[in-house]
């Protein structure tokens, strides 16, 4: 299977110039402290729509003919490549139609209506979305606008590199949120093609990894099921032209977890005032914890490849991650049923300079004795030893104290 080449990466920019913005580069004193080596956020949360993909969507519309535009054209997708398409079918005069999987995030429904498209609903992932996408296609004419598998959106997506490397000219090392592996694929064109020396990392969710299995069996292994906060990458099943690109490109792929995800968010959030959603903070989740083991020779580019979260899930993530950060504690406190003894372990809370956010009290529970009360409480603290601390003082104290799960 033939590859791209830094000619068609290099087409798109020309074709997209005007359109799309050149998103910032950003330096991140953080990321350099941990990684030891300098390190920067290429701010695609910042881009028109709120991610990168309008550049490979608007790419492929510009690039069909005035008789295929006027068929319409049809894409699948949890949320950002719709907005990309739904944008760039605007701007370039085609009618969009997008379908979604049922429970898409509603900003990314609205904001995809709000360019313009009509919305379906097609089952509970990307995959199926696509697969009602081409049925669409087959039954209406529509053109189909892959979200990563064709080469006009691989070339679009990997104008990127060109500007990170304009940017940076020295970066040694990019890092990028990965799910079907549009990005990565046009990233690795371009920027192995101006710096062979370079090294291009993904980051997957380790709830739906598609690419490890499959680079390990050597072809596109479709998985079972995929569980992840990271709607934006959770894709069930690499392309077999992306596959193509990372097997011969991408230097490593690598796993984070939810609660890795939504620690980064948080990060982001408080030290670098830098809304994403949680595929967004992929790249700088993989730097944080270590998954992604940056080399001494130069400096590491981490990419925000997208910025469009439900508020909603905002509040949930920033509450995961700061549990995470073991500065959120959710605790079950049995005390005695009587007066006074729940002011009285409030009182101790408070002697722990740990902040009560709620508190539920219960004293019909068969879990207890006669004459005993649970208290359930979530609790702000300074991090994991002020939190150690808080429930050795509880236990300390008589109380029989058991921390609760998210």
């Amino acid at each position: 299977m033939d590859l791209l080449s830094l000619a068609d990466v290099e087409a798109a920019r020309e074709l997209i110039s005007g359109v799309v913005k050149k998103t910032p580069l950003i330096p991140s004193r953080l990321l350099a402290e941990i990684t030891g080596v300098p390190a920067w956020l290429k701010c695609e949360n910042q881009q028109r729509a709120g991610s990168y993909k309008v550049r490979g969507a608007y790419t492929r519309i510009a690039r069909l003919s005035d008789a295929e535009r006027k068929r319409g054209v049809v894409a699948a997708s949890a949320g950002n490549h719709a907005q990309g398409v739904a944008l760039a079918a605007g701007l370039l005069g085609a009618r969009s139609t997008v379908f979604m999987p049922e429970g898409a995030p509603l900003p990314k429904v609205t904001a995809t209506r709000g360019y313009g498209a009509a919305i379906e609903y097609a089952g509970t992932s990307v995959d199926d979305a696509l697969d009602a996408a081409h049925q669409f296609a087959a039954e209406t004419g529509a053109v189909l606008i892959h979200p990563f598998d064709h080469p006009d959106v691989i070339a679009g997506q990997g104008t990127v590199g060109l500007e990170i490397l304009e940017q940076l000219p020295e970066a040694a090392t990019i890092v990028t949120a990965t799910g079907g592996g549009g990005l990565i694929s046009g990233l690795a064109v371009a920027a192995k093609a101006l710096r062979p020396d370079i090294r291009i990392v993904g980051v997957q969710a380790s709830g739906a990894a598609a690419y490890p299995p499959s680079l390990a069996a050597g072809a596109p292994v479709k998985l079972d099921r995929g569980v992840t906060i990271a709607d934006g990458i959770a894709v069930l099943r690499p392309g077999d032209l992306t596959f193509a690109h990372v097997s011969k490109l991408v230097d490593e792929i690598v796993t984070v977890t939810d609660e890795d995800l939504s620690a980064a968010l948080l990060v982001l959030l408080e030290r670098h005032k830098m809304v994403v959603e949680p595929a967004g903070a992929a790249a700088v989740a993989a730097l944080l914890t270590g998954a992604c083991v940056v080399p001494s020779t130069g400096p590491v580019v981490a990419i925000l490849s997208g910025g469009n979260i439900d508020p909603m899930l905002l509040l949930r993530v920033i509450e995961h991650g700061l549990a995470s950060a073991g500065r959120f504690l959710r605790l079950a406190v049995r005390c005695d049923d009587r007066p006074g003894a729940l002011a009285r372990l409030l009182g101790e809370i408070a002697d722990q300079r740990a902040n009560v956010v709620d508190v539920s009290h219960s004293r019909q529970s068969p879990r207890l004795s006669f004459g005993e009360a649970e208290v359930a409480l979530s609790v702000e603290t300074r991090g994991p030893d002020h939190s150690a601390a808080l429930i050795s003082a509880l236990r300390g104290s008589g109380y029989r104290v058991d921390p609760l799960s998210f």
